[in-house]
């Protein structure tokens, strides 16, 4: 009974493809025939809402680099709302932001050794500090805080112009650099060295 079945549905699928042969070229045929003359208008790309965003800078011939996503203010009220002062902030949107240094910095009196850190931020009303974290390759929201090399003191300032798309920049400064995150109107700074 169920050979019967399968060979029918075979008759009938054999039937039907020689009808569709019969009735033309197919749409899959036609277009290696003549590709320009079927091919559907490209779609527009759709912008990232949030997208890829890298900061570098060379300090003592050694390469520092911060990859991070870059949301934006949409008019929105940022820090305090969208942001929570008082809890970590994962430091931009969908995988986490990420330092990698080819060589050993100093933060203060706190030595990073070369490597990757994942960076997150606990921003306050009245200051903010730098998390500098040893779990990498996480989604922005997986913190570990067991994982934490240290939590730096960053400098707060207003931005001159309000700051669309969040911004992480690595600026030279003596033998180091300053780490720089803006944001709305919001200015946080960490100055580092290369040890």
């Amino acid at each position: 009974m169920n050979k019967l079945r399968y060979l029918k549905s075979l008759m009938l699928l054999l039937a039907l493809s020689t009808v569709g042969c019969q009735a033309g070229p197919s749409a899959e045929t036609a277009s290696l025939a003549s590709p320009a003359a079927t091919a559907a208008p490209a779609e527009p790309q759709r912008q990232q809402l949030s997208p890829s965003g890298t900061a570098e800078l060379e300090v003592a011939g050694k390469k520092v680099t911060v990859e991070y996503s870059r949301p934006s203010v949409r008019g929105r009220k940022v820090f305090g709302e969208l942001v929570p002062y008082d809890r970590v902030w994962r430091t931009g949107a969908n995988k986490a932001t990420h330092l990698t240094t080819e060589t050993d910095l100093m933060f203060g009196k706190v030595l990073v050794p070369k490597g990757t850190y994942t960076l997150y931020t606990w921003p306050t009303a009245t200051g903010w500090k730098l998390i500098i974290n040893k779990q990498t390759g996480q989604w922005g929201t997986v913190y570990d805080e067991k994982q934490d090399l240290a939590r730096i003191d960053m400098k707060i300032s207003k931005t001159p112009a309000m700051v669309e798309q969040f911004t992480i920049s690595l600026d030279k400064a003596g033998n180091g650099g300053v780490l720089k995150m803006e944001w709305e109107n919001t200015s946080a700074t960490a100055e580092f060295t290369a040890k």
